[in-house]
């Protein structure tokens, strides 16, 4: 049952109202934050990649569902996105991919247990666990304290008692048999890690964070927030009052696509006859302001969605009509951007951030596209929960495409036409790139994976990855003195 909040902010239950459960955490849901804890502080590995995230993941999941239950389609939808993002981690090795594919997975697992169909609900959803896992150390406490005393039938129920005892028939037994046969204490020394004041501090130092992160799961999962629904307001604007402007954009937008059509489709021959382009100024200048117009004008595209009357059906012909083809003039301004940085790479080189920026002004064309699909109805609701979803969806697709290596495939294909290659920045890509700089001549091989060598020194199983395994055997330990790069 529901009583008190636990915040009492005007500021905070001005959007979200949260009520504590009365009762303590039950003995299920303790058992699941134990059985994440401890999973916590075995699988993690001290690499920013491995399988024992995957392996800790998937634990956390099957503890959530224990104390769920059945879930959702949109719970099972949110986290079987936040598996496939931490799946990523035993086969890329790339760190920055590695902490985006985290945060997206830690986003969609707090989704998972929260909900939110708004983008205020979103927002609030994705960081509710973190929250969460503040405030439900006393309701886990009490639990706790609960289960100590807890009763069966008519007799105390006392756990500390058989826990000891049962530790202490391993401590007899255990060495017992290790010294008896040699096969079974490998066996023991090969699961059983290296005790000292580190290990043991880093364990009880992940058991905390992994178990009070799950504690919010829980939390959660058994007295959710109210999460706002954002109703749209009564609209107190004309048609005038919004379709002047709007307007205005279109015809701009109409006019600056028809004055740089030769700029923006004219491909590397007008990249080549830019003056300066060895600077990259006018190239990668022009490409982000293109990016930030999209991003302001779908912010447009919201305002007016939100604001914009709609009683009429001349008002709806004008809301569709001028957010179609504002909506319209913005994917032919991606288009025309996509086309002019794909053509400055194949000219001077591809890098990472390029690459990650192209994937960006792609995935906000889609959005586009779904809100011109949004506005064929006028009907939205679906329309921020497919905006994160393709978001994390289209990272986890990005990252199976592996785009460390993808751009040193595009960098050495060039280096094998042109022979222009820079070698000191593939010299910092990870062992994702490794099977790719092998193509390379000797010199140029060994001095781009000196990066990649530097990863290979965890060798436990927590930090298994099949990047590296792969690249282990092919990376050498001698280098050139200086590495220089080929323009």
């Amino acid at each position: 049952m529901l009583t008190r909040p636990y915040v009492r902010s005007n500021t905070y239950t001005s959007v979200m109202y949260w009520e504590k459960p009365e009762r303590p955490a039950p003995p299920r849901t303790l058992l699941a934050i134990g059985i994440a804890g401890l999973a916590g502080a075995i699988a993690v590995p001290d690499t920013t990649s491995g399988i024992g995230y995957l392996i800790l993941a998937v634990v956390c999941a099957a503890a959530a569902w224990m104390v769920m239950g059945r879930p959702k389609a949109a719970t099972f939808a949110w986290g079987a996105l936040s598996l496939a993002l931490i799946g990523v981690t035993p086969f890329r090795d790339a760190e920055w991919l590695f902490y985006l594919c985290l945060l997206g997975a830690l986003a969609a697992a707090s989704l998972a247990v929260a909900g939110g169909r708004s983008p205020t609900g979103i927002f609030l959803g994705s960081i509710t666990v973190t929250f969460a896992s503040v405030i439900s150390l006393p309701w886990v406490m009490r639990g706790l304290k609960a289960l100590c005393g807890a009763k069966t039938g008519t007799r105390k129920v006392r756990y500390g008692k058989p826990v000891l005892l049962s530790i202490g028939l391993l401590v007899v037994f255990v060495p017992l048999l290790a010294s008896a046969d040699p096969a079974f204490a490998k066996l023991l020394s090969s699961i059983t890690p290296t005790m000292d004041g580190g290990f043991a501090f880093r364990g009880v130092l992940l058991f905390a964070l992994v178990a009070i992160g799950m504690s919010g799961a829980c939390l959660v999962i058994t007295s959710a927030p109210d999460l706002p629904d954002d109703p749209r307001p009564p609209s107190r604007l004309s048609i005038m009052e919004w379709a002047m402007p709007v307007g205005i954009l279109v015809l701009l937008f109409t006019a600056f696509a028809a004055v740089q059509f030769t700029a923006l489709f004219g491909g590397v021959d007008y990249v080549l006859r830019t003056a300066d382009i060895t600077s990259a100024n006018y190239a990668r200048g022009g490409f982000l302001q293109l990016i930030v117009v999209t991003v302001l004008t779908l912010g447009v595209v919201a305002a007016a969605a939100r604001w914009a009357p709609r009683h009429t059906s001349t008002e709806r012909t004008w809301l569709r009509g001028l957010l179609g083809a504002l909506s319209l003039l913005v994917l032919v301004i991606v288009a025309s951007a996509l086309s002019r940085m794909w053509a400055y790479q194949q000219a001077y080189g591809f890098t990472v951030l390029r690459l990650s920026v192209e994937v960006f002004e792609l995935w906000l064309g889609l959005v586009y596209v779904l809100v011109i699909v949004a506005g064929v109805r006028l009907e939205a609701r679906w329309l921020p929960r497919a905006v994160v979803g393709s978001c994390l969806a289209g990272l986890f697709l990005f990252a199976v495409l592996n785009p460390e290596r993808v751009v040193a495939e595009h960098n050495v294909a060039r280096y094998e036409q042109t022979g222009k290659i820079d070698v000191p920045y593939l010299s910092t890509l990870s062992t994702d790139a490794v099977p790719v700089l092998m193509r390379l001549p000797v010199d140029q091989r060994q001095c781009a994976m000196r990066g990649a060598s530097k990863r290979l020194d965890d060798r436990s199983w927590q930090s298994w990855n099949l990047s590296r395994a792969t690249a282990l055997p092919r990376v050498t330990t001698g280098y050139p003195a200086r590495c220089q790069p080929h323009y």
